[in-house]
């Protein structure tokens, strides 16, 4: 009933860009929150940012300054906008979404991964 369609991943070089975007698309009702998660081989899945309904914004530390996350609630869109990139996140990107369906309850839903490589 909902899907997390991502894209815009790929291979850079460090110190390089990427912008990523995540459409939800379904019986969606409202969204509450929209965020990126990612997982390196052999790590647990750890966030990178989130951005609520209000554009409360939280990022890991290890990202600030260098990345950006909005949104488009019209297109229920999400973006994460990736600047001077390092080795360090390459990863699997994965969208989430906590939102409410419509004659359903409110619940977390993922997309299926993007690859970022940050190599040379």
């Amino acid at each position: 009933q909902v899907q997390l369609v991502e894209s815009g991943g790929g291979l850079v070089q460090p110190g390089g860009s990427l912008r990523l975007s995540c459409a939800a698309s379904g019986s969606i009702r409202s969204i509450y929150a929209m965020g990126w998660y990612r997982q390196a081989p052999g790590k647990q899945r750890e966030l990178v940012a989130t951005i609520t309904s209000e554009n409360s914004i939280n990022y890991a530390d290890s990202v600030k300054g260098r990345f950006t996350i909005s949104r488009d609630n019209a297109k229920n869109t999400v973006y994460l906008q990736m600047n001077s990139l390092k080795p360090e996140d390459t990863a699997v990107y994965y969208c989430n979404a906590n939102l409410k369906i419509y004659g359903g309850t409110r619940n977390v839903y993922w997309g299926q991964g993007t690859q970022v490589t940050a190599s040379s």
